[in-house]
């Protein structure tokens, strides 16, 4: 990899080249580098240095999963100014809220399917308590206990342990008891709090989201991490988001992968504001990538970007594009998306994959590899199971 050629601009060119050696060697980069990186670098050399970290980490691999999501409800008691999923306040009569019957059918439309994990994820409404939620968990895992069951944000968490008058320990006990296996990582959007009451007010604040994913990793329980970005903050905000995400990362060890949300600004009360470019997407990616050292993996989620966007974010540090999905989610596809009913076979995702001339690995939850399809047809030429698990060899920098 060649060092940052930028004759006109000796001192922006030497600090890069700095930046450069120490990624290169290993070593954390701090805030202000990072910031340089967003305001400074070039693409090129972006994406070449998180190229060279995501496969210091990951070699030519790229995972995904076969998943399926529950999305319980669209009507909610907030009113986020970027969300165009909810109905709670105007619309009501495009919403939805599903029973348990309904929800427990969704997981049923499945069997047979080699399925191996469902997402759980929705609106914040009153109808669904504690007790709900508890119920519905431990059916899913009465029906079929091998799924793994990803399942609510720490806003619904946060909102459903307040009227439940638990603290967030003993609300996550029971959650985790009732068959909970990871939390997604969804409602972090910024953490800068003034930013966040400005965009997502009224909801959990962002020392309440970190603490609920604390006291989860604590449990011995593992989780991801989003940011939203491309609406009104700044690449200093998403230093930030991203340092604060580190640092917890670093006393826990209890994040999976981070998702970097991209803003869509169609049917909500920003569509004023215009969505970032395609090159500030990737640069997102390789900051992140480059930033964030000891997070083992960042995803690209297709239904957000698309999927030929997903693939060009192969070649700036992303490793994981999401799963298969079977058009069971709409929160990107009401913002505009270009995926309006997401799904993809496992050949598909695989073909994908391969185009950018990366390995398919297909992936548990957890990261421990099922299949890695290293040959050329549509079977894996090496199967990989859990009981048999020999983990492929991940160099994290914070060790």
């Amino acid at each position: 990899m060649k060092a940052f050629p930028d004759a006109a601009f000796p001192e922006k060119a030497a600090t890069l080249e700095r930046i450069r050696e120490k990624v290169l060697d290993g070593q954390r980069i701090d805030a202000a580098e990072g910031l340089v990186l967003y305001e400074c670098a070039d693409l090129s050399f972006l994406g070449a240095l998180a190229n060279a970290v995501r496969e210091r980490k990951h070699r030519n691999h790229t995972y995904f999963n076969r998943n399926f999501h529950i999305e319980p409800t669209n009507l909610c008691i907030y009113t986020c100014s970027f969300c165009s999923y909810s109905r709670r306040i105007k619309k009501r009569e495009e919403g939805w809220e599903l029973s348990l019957e309904e929800m427990l059918d969704q997981v049923k439309a499945f069997d047979g399917q080699p399925v191996t994990e469902v997402h759980v994820v929705g609106g914040v409404t009153p109808r669904y308590d504690l007790d709900f939620y508890c119920d519905f968990f431990k059916a899913v895992k009465s029906h079929r206990p091998e799924l793994h069951l990803k399942a609510l944000t720490p806003v619904e968490y946060h909102y459903i342990f307040h009227k439940a008058r638990v603290s967030y320990e003993e609300g996550l006990e029971r959650v985790r008891d009732a068959g909970v296996d990871s939390l997604p990582g969804g409602g972090a959007e910024i953490f800068d709090e003034a930013l966040r009451d400005q965009i997502a007010g009224g909801k959990c604040t962002s020392e309440q989201w970190l603490r609920i994913h604390e006291i989860w990793h604590g449990m011995g329980m593992r989780s991801n991490a989003t940011m939203l970005y491309g609406h009104i903050e700044q690449y200093e905000h998403r230093i930030d988001h991203m340092q604060r995400l580190r640092e917890l990362q670093d006393r826990t060890h209890g994040f999976q992968t981070f998702i970097p949300l991209k803003f869509r600004n169609k049917n909500n009360e920003m569509a004023h504001i215009e969505e970032v470019s395609l090159l500030d997407d990737m640069k997102n990616f390789a900051v992140a990538r480059i930033f964030l050292d000891n997070f083992d993996h960042l995803k690209a989620y297709w239904p957000m970007l698309g999927r030929q966007y997903a693939q060009l974010a192969l070649s700036f540090g992303v490793d994981d594009i999401d799963g298969t999905i079977d058009d069971t989610t709409r929160i990107y596809s009401m913002a505009g998306s270009e995926e309006q009913r997401p799904s993809l076979q496992t050949a598909e995702l695989i073909h994908l994959i391969r185009q950018v001339g990366r390995i398919p690995v297909e992936r548990d939850s957890l990261y421990h590899p099922l299949h890695i399809y290293d040959g050329d047809g549509p079977e894996p030429k090496t199967a990989i199971f859990k009981d048999s698990f020999f983990p492929l060899p991940v160099e994290s920098a914070s060790q």
